[in-house]
């Protein structure tokens, strides 16, 4: 397990593997650092599942609204579904999509953001400037390589729990 520096802007997202460490920036994007502490501790992406994960590119996951349903219509429709709170305005920065980022999920519109986001599994420079970039796994980034993959898998790994580390 990583050292935590910062508990208050550490996240703790539990997988079936283990621990997955994350480290905020909210010296670069304030506001969605301060979302997905919001949501951890709400326990809002308790057992929400990861609906997109694309082999070589990444892994998706966060859809609070449907993300946490075990019927296949639910599973069909995550990827469309967010949080009760308002959309996110876009917080983009010089930092790059690198093996590990955490990513905004957003649809067209750069200022929809809201509770998905995704974890680059390789440098994805090809997304710079275009999502914005809130956090890195800083340990775990092997349980983040084991998520099944699908769009959406067949039987998908979910975030057991996610919290703020100054509160686990």
């Amino acid at each position: 397990m990583a050292e935590i520096k910062d508990p208050e802007n550490t996240i703790l997202m539990e997988l079936k593997g283990g621990t997955v460490t994350i480290e905020l920036l909210p010296d670069v994007a304030p506001k969605h650092a301060e979302r997905m502490k919001e949501l951890a501790r709400s326990g809002a992406y308790d057992n929400v599942a990861f609906h997109r994960v694309i082999d070589g590119f990444m892994a998706q996951t966060g859809d609070v609204a449907n993300g946490n349903m075990e019927n296949d219509f639910n599973l069909r429709m995550a990827g469309t579904g967010g949080s009760e709170l308002p959309d996110l305005p876009a917080e983009f920065s010089k930092l790059p999509h690198d093996r590990g980022t955490l990513g905004a999920a957003r649809s067209a519109n750069p200022n929809s953001a809201n509770s998905q986001f995704f974890i680059n599994f390789k440098d994805n420079h090809f997304l710079n400037g275009q999502y914005t970039v809130y956090g890195r796994v800083v340990s775990g980034m092997e349980h983040v390589d084991a998520i099944t993959r699908g769009e959406p898998p067949a039987s998908p790994d979910r975030m057991i729990s996610v919290k703020v580390a100054a509160d686990a």
